[in-house]
């Protein structure tokens, strides 16, 4: 029951290719499988939620990846973003602290094709340090401040994009670059609304 996604100014061929390849309709609820794509958050297990597509494309393109990048994903949730960072690059590692979803998402991912996917259940905060340094760092969470060990497992030349804000304040978009002498820049991108980082 493939849809027509609404990607708004993403035009990076690699991320549109992704979109179109990933069933969306296989990572949201049964009942809501009519909504899949259409453009808005989807409520999934857990009060977690599936971002809107135009977010996960805008959020994939930003990190500029390429087929050998190492990508790391703090909160797997249903694993769609996931899924979509796999059509892209063949290192994709993803945590997620909910228990259940962490379960459910490996099951799907697996039956779907994408069981080359490291999976992870624990505290995203911590990232995963033997695994580290990552060319690209995707938050799915929103959080006040970013956590130190996911600046710190960024390579130099790598991006990180994080939804930054507290549960009741403002959130926003933001993307930091390192530089290859380690330093970090940061570019405010758009206003979002994302559940909070646990």
């Amino acid at each position: 029951m493939k849809g027509r996604l609404r990607l708004g100014e993403v035009s990076d061929p690699l991320v549109l290719a992704a979109m179109e390849a990933v069933p969306r309709e296989e990572f949201v609820p049964e009942h809501l499988r009519a909504a899949a794509y259409d453009d808005r958050a989807l409520p999934i297990e857990s009060g977690q939620a599936i971002s809107q597509p135009m977010v996960v494309a805008y959020m994939t393109a930003q990190l500029g990846l390429s087929p050998n990048s190492r990508v790391l994903e703090i909160g797997t949730g249903s694993g769609y973003q996931a899924a979509v960072l796999a059509e892209i690059t063949r290192n994709v590692y993803s945590i997620e602290r909910i228990p259940r979803l962490a379960q459910t998402a490996a099951s799907r991912l697996a039956r779907l094709g994408y069981g080359r996917i490291h999976l992870r259940e624990g505290d995203g905060a911590k990232g995963w340090p033997e695994e580290a340094p990552f060319d690209a760092i995707i938050v799915t969470a929103a959080t006040a401040a970013v956590p130190p060990a996911l600046m710190a497992q960024l390579a130099p030349g790598g991006r990180m994009i994080v939804p930054l804000g507290g549960p009741d304040d403002p959130q926003v978009l933001v993307l930091f670059e390192r530089n290859p002498a380690g330093e970090y820049t940061r570019k405010d991108l758009w206003p979002v609304r994302f559940v909070p980082l646990l």
